[in-house]
């Protein structure tokens, strides 16, 4: 079966789906994107991804209509037949001038592609994720720090450094040296039985996972905090984990080769994983 992407409100084979050659998402990366994950044919929390694709849009100038991206998602969705799936939803600001001029950008090119996704094994989440500290930036001043941006260079540069070094993630501070997130995830860390997180002005992406967890260790009566965060906090913590929408809750049990507390996920964070799959399942049973 072809694969089938929604761009610009038909569903098309992927072979046949075409960018303009001018579109600013392509020529400067103006645009955003989100990406979310399906459960039995249902994406979870589909209108916080959109709730915060809007709020961005709308500091950049794009207008999107969420009713829009929503049926676009499920429609791309079900045309591949597929369930349990990877999504990725991108949207810029459209076709221009040569010359750079927001202005004379018309329509948002809408682009939707969903793929079979197939969770990583047990395994690794009982050994959680090894990271090196990247020699990345977050730039906590930048008006895009918070935005799931199309300028994903920076996250890209320090995923290759944890390929190079043969570790899973990496781990970025902001220009004031305090923790921010990794290249593709949010950062939680334990001390003494309260889970800390870095605060948004950090530098971070507000992500939805993130989000989702601090509600759950509120109603789990885990203590929780965000603010600023050491990277030796982090290195002498109780036990830590990574979160996305894709992976989910993922221990973080190594940086720069060293243990993160035993160097096992710790009870805190098994808690919170089960607390997340059975948020899960209960929302996209709605």
């Amino acid at each position: 079966m072809a694969e089938i992407v929604y761009l610009n409100g038909s569903l098309v084979a992927r072979e046949d789906a075409r960018i303009a050659a001018l579109d600013y998402g392509f020529l400067y990366g103006y645009g955003l994107f989100e990406t979310m994950r399906a459960y039995e044919g249902k994406v979870f929390r589909l209108k916080r991804h959109l709730d915060r694709l809007a709020t961005s849009a709308g500091t950049l100038g794009i207008a999107i209509d969420k009713s829009v991206l929503s049926s676009a998602v499920m429609d791309t969705l079900h045309a591949n037949g597929l369930s349990d799936a990877r999504i990725r939803l991108t949207v810029s600001i459209g076709e221009g001038s040569a010359v750079p001029d927001t202005t004379t950008c018309g329509r948002p090119t809408v682009l939707v592609v969903a793929a079979e996704y197939r969770p990583f094994p047990g395994e690794v989440y009982e050994k959680g994720f090894r990271a090196i500290v990247s020699s990345v930036r977050r730039n906590s001043q930048s008006p895009i720090s918070g935005m799931k941006s199309l300028n994903y260079l920076e996250s890209m540069l320090a995923r290759q450094e944890a390929r190079n070094a043969g570790v899973d993630e990496a781990i970025c501070i902001n220009e004031e040296g305090f923790l921010a997130e990794a290249s593709m995830s949010n950062v939680f860390l334990v001390v003494d039985g309260v889970l800390k997180t870095p605060r948004i002005s950090s530098g971070i992406l507000p992500g939805v996972t993130r989000e989702a967890v601090l509600e759950l260790a509120k109603k789990s009566k885990i203590p929780a905090s965000e603010g600023d965060i050491t990277l030796e906090e982090l290195i002498q913590s109780d036990e830590a984990f990574l979160t996305n929408s894709v992976m989910e809750v993922m221990p973080l049990t190594e940086v720069d080769g060293r243990p993160i507390g035993s160097g096992t996920p710790g009870q805190v964070t098994w808690k919170l994983t089960a607390a997340y799959e059975e948020m899960v399942w209960r929302e996209v049973g709605e």
